[in-house]
């Protein structure tokens, strides 16, 4: 897929409320179909005032989005989340998270990506899987 195509997949799911509130940054589409972004860390993130950590549900969100374009770049546009788990390895600090997502799987109708996401260190704070449909819709 060229840069234009996936700026325009990226521009779609940026129209969504839910995905432009996150805030993602550097949304890219390497030549090996990796995708990867970032995420600042953001009063509505904090899992406590102050903490300088993620609250489960923002890096939940952020992890399938990634996983999501991931898949989109594949097949072409974006498709609905079937299934998806997290292991939370760490707390993940701010001031911004790293992502990176591989479609591990591209089957007729569903696809499989692993998503693993970095705090500014560059530790592994959290590894999600994520199965999609494979049918852009």
């Amino acid at each position: 897929m060229d840069t234009e195509a996936f700026a325009q997949i990226v521009a779609g799911f940026q129209r969504s409320p839910a995905v432009e509130a996150l805030g993602m940054e550097d949304i890219s589409l390497g030549g090996d179909g990796v995708v990867t972004g970032h995420l600042p860390l953001k009063a509505q993130h904090e899992r406590g005032a102050g903490t300088n950590q993620f609250h489960g549900g923002p890096l939940a969100s952020f992890i399938d989005t990634i996983g999501d374009l991931a898949v989109a770049a594949a097949v072409g546009g974006g498709v609905p989340t079937i299934n998806l788990r997290i292991d939370y390895l760490k707390p993940a600090t701010g001031p911004r998270l790293a992502a990176r997502a591989m479609v591990r799987r591209l089957g007729r109708t569903v696809a499989v990506c692993d998503i693993d996401v970095f705090d500014a260190k560059g530790s592994l704070v959290a590894i999600g899987r994520g199965t999609y449909g494979s049918q852009a819709g």
